[in-house]
């Protein structure tokens, strides 16, 4: 396989595997190569940083990791299932038990309370009410938010909105949270409220795949993985930026 393999020697359980996966999409004539044979392991607690140009084959792989999108080729195991030939509606399920988003637009509903957006993903969930208040509440505890669970979300500042995103992926107790420019949005001092929440947060064993163009967020991740033409050009692994320990 052409291009660095990002398969990892970390210790602990395997959450994600991504073996020799291909996307291809049809553009008119045109057949364009996404994703060119990306192969790819992370373990349980890893913060892992996706960067690479546009076009790099960076998204592609984190909506493939987010059973999203499904590979032309090659085989994608989250959390010990095969999910790669898997049908819409058993991806979604997937999606709801195994995996927590944040995104850079929140995505939050404005005139609903922070508690009532976390709770979202466990009604789907089909969670009993006593269990999905308790579960909210206590995510929301997790981000610094507890006080705030009343208040609707467009009461809250951005930092604050992007906590409450956090604590909606939290509350599901996902294998995987999937951050994809979490502070895209934000100023430099909300950035940094962030993302030493991903690190609290890391370091109490979550794992945590982010997408990121900056290099000051990208180094908060204790592994970088760099994107270019559809392919794994870098791996690197390294301390984690100060933050919250």
């Amino acid at each position: 396989m052409d291009g660095v393999s990002a398969m990892s020697g970390a210790a602990g359980k395997e959450v994600v595997r991504l073996t020799d996966v291909t996307r291809a999409y049809q553009m008119g004539e045109e057949t364009v190569h996404a994703l060119r044979g990306v192969s790819l392991s992370v373990s349980q607690g890893e913060f892992v940083a996706i960067m690479g140009s546009s076009g790099s084959g960076k998204s592609t792989c984190m909506h493939i990791l987010g059973c999203l999108d499904r590979p032309t080729s090659g085989s994608y195991d989250l959390d010990g299932e095969a999910v790669h030939g898997l049908g819409k509606d058993q991806l979604a399920d997937i999606r709801n038990r195994k995996l927590g988003f944040v995104f850079q637009g929140f995505n939050l509903l404005s005139r609903t309370s922070a508690l009532e957006n976390v709770e979202l993903p466990l009604v789907y969930g089909r969670v009993p009410t006593p269990e999905r208040r308790a579960r909210a509440l206590e995510a929301l505890e997790m981000v610094g938010l507890g006080g705030r669970a009343g208040h609707l979300s467009n009461q809250l500042s951005g930092g604050q909105q992007q906590r409450v995103a956090i604590a909606r992926a939290l509350a599901g107790r996902p294998a995987l949270i999937l951050a994809d420019e979490p502070t895209g949005n934000l100023d430099s001092h909300m950035s940094e409220e962030i993302m030493d929440i991903f690190t609290k947060l890391n370091s109490q064993g979550i794992t945590i795949i982010m997408v990121t163009h900056e290099q000051d967020i990208a180094a908060y991740a204790g592994r970088r993985i760099t994107f270019r033409d559809g392919l794994i050009v870098d791996d690197t692994r390294g301390g984690a930026q100060g933050g919250v320990a």
